[in-house]
């Protein structure tokens, strides 16, 4: 008998759990969909050639390469591998996207603004907190030929707009300008772009590592920049807005500064933008600062860039990140095709927040009522109960065959279904149901019409004091 294991580095949840994860998902979808976001989703493989638009590297060992057991019984058969279709699977949205936008370009109203919610698969190391395979929830606009800075602020308001109905406790959108960065770190004396794309890789690490670990690194023989500039370069990065105001005040500061340039004036600029249109869409000040050292490592990154954290449990890391670029099909496309948008890896998020117990809702049941069944001759009598529950709009349950009310309840309880309908013969002859509150601990009477109604308001009460 073979042993019923899962493969390593991938989550799969018993129901209650999944119930909970589920719940965050259409979170997330009605949220931007809410903005104005449009479906797309992308088969889970892909032309190898297509998603492989570099060879080698590190993204080239972690993808997954799919082939099936036919043209395996080819090349067996000593057929070239490199004469049959290969295929691979997707390991973020961003390729397939670009391929989409490219593919479909004619078609497409533009600025397109897409969601796509599915699986991705990379060939990590299996580790605790690390997936193999895992959900992304990604959004971006596309542009054709350009695209308005505005958009870059209506991505912070979505990014509040999703954190906050999911109720996982205090969070800051932090914000950047690559611009803004690699203007300063010209004025240092930092200007080749690919060195410069190392140092804001290095730079990315300073709330993770420390200062004293980007400084060593850069003034250390990989980079041989001079300890003077090293040091206003730290000085730099290490600025975080306490309010709205301060974030202006310092964009200020920076544009008529010594170092200025061309640059960094233009970041400084995008930046104040974004800022003053976050606030006319409603963010309160509270929810995003700006933070000179958040850089992301991805290089096409060329304009704002975002990375949010709970405030309280800083050590679970970003919860949700991207930022603006300026050409998404440029290896698939003559066209340019500038975006902007954000990314939130929910399998991960999910797996840290139940670790740290901020998941909310694991002890409900997406069921949220069971009718009992006390009689075998009583079965009609608790289709129609449940027939009129669902027609209510409450999600329902029935015991399909009579067993001891003691044990009918402990299933309710272990399943996480709220509320428990009994109908027998006393019932029955005075036309009214029993409903046990399993949450409140309380009994009480209604009649049959109003049974779906009485228990939309207990649950209408129950979101409205837990604040949802």
């Amino acid at each position: 008998m073979i042993k019923p294991r899962t493969p390593p580095g991938v989550m799969e949840l018993l129901p209650r759990d999944q119930i909970a994860f589920q719940r965050m998902l259409d979170t997330i979808r009605r949220n931007y969909e809410r903005f104005g976001f449009l479906p797309v989703e992308t088969p889970v493989f892909e032309l190898s050639e297509v998603l492989l638009t570099k060879s080698g590297g590190e993204t080239e060992r972690q993808v997954y390469f799919a082939q099936s057991t036919g043209a395996l019984e080819k090349v067996a058969e000593g057929v070239s591998r490199h004469e049959l279709p290969e295929l691979a699977l997707r390991f973020d949205l961003t390729v397939p996207l670009a391929r989409y936008v490219a593919e479909h370009e004619h078609e497409l109203a533009f600025p397109f603004r897409r969601y796509q919610i599915q699986r991705v698969y990379r060939g990590e190391r299996a580790q605790r907190g690390r997936f193999r395979e895992f959900y992304q929830c990604d959004i971006d606009v596309v542009g054709k030929d350009a695209l308005s800075i505005r958009f870059d602020a209506e991505i912070l308001a979505v990014i509040h707009a999703v954190f906050s109905e999911l109720g996982i406790g205090d969070f800051t959108i932090q914000l950047n300008n690559r611009k803004l960065m690699r203007g300063f770190f010209e004025a240092q004396g930092v200007t080749d772009g690919a060195q410069q794309a190392l140092v804001l890789r290095e730079v990315d690490k300073l709330d993770k590592r420390g200062a004293d670990y980007v400084r060593e690194t850069l003034t250390g023989p990989d980079f041989g920049i001079p300890a003077a500039q090293v040091g206003k370069i730290l000085d730099f990065v290490g600025f975080r807005s306490g309010n709205h105001a301060g974030a202006l005040e310092m964009l200020a500061i920076l544009e008529g500064h010594e170092d200025s340039n061309d640059t960094l004036r233009q970041g400084a600029a995008e930046l104040r933008e974004v800022l003053e249109l976050v606030k006319a869409l409603g963010v309160p000040e509270s929810a995003y600062c700006l933070n000179l050292s958040i850089a992301r490592g991805l290089d096409y990154y060329t304009g704002t860039v975002y990375e949010t954290q709970l405030d309280g449990y800083p050590q679970i890391g970003s919860i949700c990140s991207g930022g603006r670029y300026e050409d998404l099909a440029s290896h698939y496309s003559k066209s340019k095709l500038p975006g902007v948008g954000i990314s939130i890896g929910l399998t991960r998020l999910f797996w840290q927040l139940r670790e740290a117990g901020l998941v909310a809702g694991v002890d409900e049941s997406s069921v949220q009522a069971m009718v009992a069944l006390m009689e075998e001759n009583q079965l009609t009598e608790s289709l129609d109960i449940a027939r009129r529950l669902r027609a209510g709009g409450i999600n329902t349950e029935v015991q399909m065959e009579p067993k001891k009310l003691a044990k009918q309840f402990q299933y309710a309880s272990r399943a996480g279904i709220r509320f428990v309908v009994l109908a027998g013969e006393d019932e029955l002859a005075r036309g009214v149901v029993t409903v046990k509150d399993l949450a409140r601990e309380q009994q009480f009477e209604t009649t049959r019409d109003q049974l779906a109604s009485t228990l939309r308001v207990e649950l209408e009460q129950t979101r409205a004091l837990a604040g949802r």
